[in-house]
């Protein structure tokens, strides 16, 4: 389990625990290359062996691209795009080396959408997508599989943390539970499939209107869900 700076994370650490396995939290930030160091040295610590991990960490805004803070977006690059290079480069090269493992990439429904009001975090998890994709792709002869696990809105505080609360996806719209969507990519992670959309038949559905709308509508969609209320 990893998390920057939630305590909450030895917590829910101990609630795991609680019913089997090992579990130990780390803390570290995944925006730096020596937090990605450290979270793999510590995963790997005493010969551990890597059979499966999911690739999960993320952050967002909302707002006009030219209105808003160039480090945050800056930091939505950092941690969504480069620290998922890094630590899948560590992660992939052993399991490959190896012969077997499972990944599990967390991108979103909206890696296939024009992200207006949220260009630079769509852009992060269209990489994402096309990432996982790819490397699914080129390792279908290593004994290792790379699935995409696209969810919809969830219902964590990924909103909060994003300062998206005043906007309609990030407010009044509805919102997948994370245990199903944990679930979904779980078992598709374990069935090595190539992407999953998660959780609720509305995702699913937004999921495969993607696949067909044209780009402008698309964005525009995304404009209304994710501008901020009363601007």
């Amino acid at each position: 389990m990893v998390a920057a700076d939630e305590a909450q994370i030895h917590v829910a650490g101990q609630e795991l625990s609680s019913i089997g396995g090992q579990v130990t939290p780390v803390e570290v930030d995944l925006r730096s290359e020596e937090g990605v160091a450290s979270l793999y040295e510590k995963a790997t610590a005493n010969g551990r062996r890597l059979d499966a991990a999911a690739i999960n960490a993320g952050i967002g805004r909302a707002g006009r691209f030219v209105d808003g803070n160039l480090d945050e977006d800056l930091a939505i690059v950092d941690l969504n795009v480069r620290s998922t290079v890094h630590l899948a480069r560590l992660v992939l090269g052993d399991m490959v080396e190896r012969g077997s493992g499972r990944v599990l990439f967390t991108s979103s429904t909206v890696a296939a959408m024009p992200g207006s009001y949220q260009s630079v975090y769509n852009a992060s998890k269209s990489f994402v997508q096309n990432f996982a994709e790819a490397l699914h792709d080129e390792l279908r002869d290593s004994g290792v599989t790379v699935t995409a696990l696209m969810p919809g809105p969830v219902d964590t505080g990924f909103f909060t943390r994003a300062k998206m609360r005043n906007t309609p996806v990030g407010g009044p719209l509805p919102k997948d539970d994370p245990s199903d969507v944990a679930k979904q990519g779980y078992d598709a992670m374990m069935r090595g499939d190539r992407k999953v959309v998660a959780a609720s038949l509305m995702s699913k559905a937004l999921g495969a209107a993607n696949m067909v709308l044209p780009d402008g509508v698309k964005a525009r969609m995304n404009r209304l869900i994710a501008k901020p209320m009363g601007r």
